[in-house]
């Protein structure tokens, strides 16, 4: 089923190919038998074709430089030669050129299009070398672990002979001598030396690098948490049209309590901390140092030498202010127009007088001074053309004229004297108002 939104002019096939039923096989490339041009995902990739032989004299239009005929002596890539292939005839072969073939979806859109995967075998031997040596250094450094705990395990054994040999001499030359405790200190020694060598071998995992060691008990404290003393920023106002807080950020921007006091508050909002004080000027001065480095036109550092940088930034607004003034003062020059840059007087916009005006509730003037009549946006009380009444002072058939001639074309002249119609007209009027 077709779609009814499409056109008719893209539905219906021409008569041609038309096969009497109504659809858009007509419009896919494979209709006309041209989708066995295009190169599938499983199609070779060929990057280098060659046009063919190399030439054995140079050809007009080839590079003057190696003789290729694929670019221009401007274009040419190759080592510039002292004299060139047009005297001496040594062409070089013609580029190799990319292979342009039309492909469908899936070739379009393959990622390792052109991949040579006995270049992979590289990542692989790399790696494998890499994997040795790590090995290779593992054994080495367990071997020397080894050596080290047999050292010392020698050195505790005669250690341990020479105190034993010490305690048989003074036993022989005192035989009263308790020695039991001896024999005690003796072996909590040892003991306490082979547990701190367990305790070592624990303290590593299987590659050999040491974990960390810390007691459960011990308190440690988390800096992205908020301090539980505090009162949460949602909990400073439960109305649920009160300041939104964003908890993926934990931020409350506006103010909880707009109707109170800024003073007296203990939280005023995110945005109180960040817009209160010279913020803005410290914001200014960070951006005037940014950009001064990057123009490199002054070593300017906001934290290092703040003085500095406060005084250049002065500077740089004082110039600024004197460039924009300049400017002000060049154009008003040239165009005129200062009159209308004076304020009047604070006399005049403060000025109060003593006239008693009454109005309405919608506005309108009871009793007072009358108001304003409205200008138009027409001409008054102009005359034109030797009239002697203004244009629409006359009516008469639906048209607009002048009274002084009653003439009712706007750029007539006047005569100031009214046509015989006219003036039969004006005399019928003229009549009844006597009759009147």
């Amino acid at each position: 089923m077709i779609n009814p939104h499409i056109p008719q002019y893209m539905s219906q096939a021409p008569w041609y190919i038309s096969d009497g039923k109504v659809g858009l096989k007509h419009q896919k490339m494979s209709h006309f038998g041209l989708e066995s041009q295009k190169s599938t995902i499983s199609t070779k990739f060929q990057p280098k074709v060659r046009r063919g032989p190399r030439a054995s004299k140079f050809r007009k239009g080839a590079c003057e430089n190696c003789g290729a005929m694929t670019h221009k002596t401007r274009d040419c890539c190759e080592r510039p030669r002292k004299r060139g292939a047009r005297f001496t005839n040594k062409c070089a072969p013609d580029e190799v050129y990319t292979e342009d073939r039309e492909q469908d979806y899936d070739g379009k859109r393959d990622r390792w299009k052109g991949y040579d995967t006995s270049k992979y075998k590289e990542v692989i031997d790399y790696y494998n070398k890499v994997e040795e040596a790590r090995r290779k250094k593992k054994a080495k450094e367990l071997d020397e672990q080894m050596k080290r705990k047999q050292q010392r395990r020698k050195e505790k054994r005669l250690k341990r002979e020479a105190r034993l040999a010490l305690r048989k001499k003074k036993r022989e030359e005192n035989p009263d001598m308790d020695s039991d405790d001896s024999d005690s200190d003796s072996d909590s020694d040892s003991d306490s030396d082979d547990d701190e060598e367990g305790e070592e071998d624990d303290l590593k995992d299987v590659t050999g690098h040491v974990i960390q060691k810390r007691d459960a008990r011990t308190r440690t404290t988390v800096r992205n948490l908020r301090i539980r003393e505090d009162t949460a920023k949602y909990l400073r106002n439960l109305s649920t049209k009160s300041a939104h807080y964003d908890p993926k950020t934990r931020s409350m921007r506006a103010n909880p309590h707009p109707e109170k006091d800024p003073s007296e508050l203990d939280y005023a909002g995110d945005n109180f901390v960040r817009g209160s004080g010279e913020v803005q000027r410290v914001k200014q001065m960070e951006l005037f140092a940014f950009q001064k480095n990057d123009a490199g036109e002054a070593d300017v550092h906001l934290q290092a030498a703040p003085s500095q940088a406060e005084l250049h930034f002065q500077a740089e607004q004082k110039r600024r202010m004197q460039a924009a003034n300049n400017h002000r003062r060049s154009v008003l020059d040239k165009y005129g127009g200062t009159k209308h840059m004076k304020a009047p007087p604070k006399e005049l916009l403060l000025a109060q007088s003593e006239n008693y005006v009454e109005y309405s509730e919608d506005g309108r003037v009871i009793k007072g001074h009358e108001p304003a009549v409205p200008k138009s946006k027409y001409a008054e009380d102009v005359m034109e053309n030797n009239h002697t009444a203004v244009w629409g002072s006359f009516w008469k058939d639906g048209k607009w004229g002048y009274a002084c001639c009653r003439l009712c074309v706007r750029n007539s002249y006047c005569t100031a004297a009214p046509t015989a119609a006219i003036t039969a007209g004006s005399g019928m009027k003229r009549k009844r108002e006597v009759v009147a």
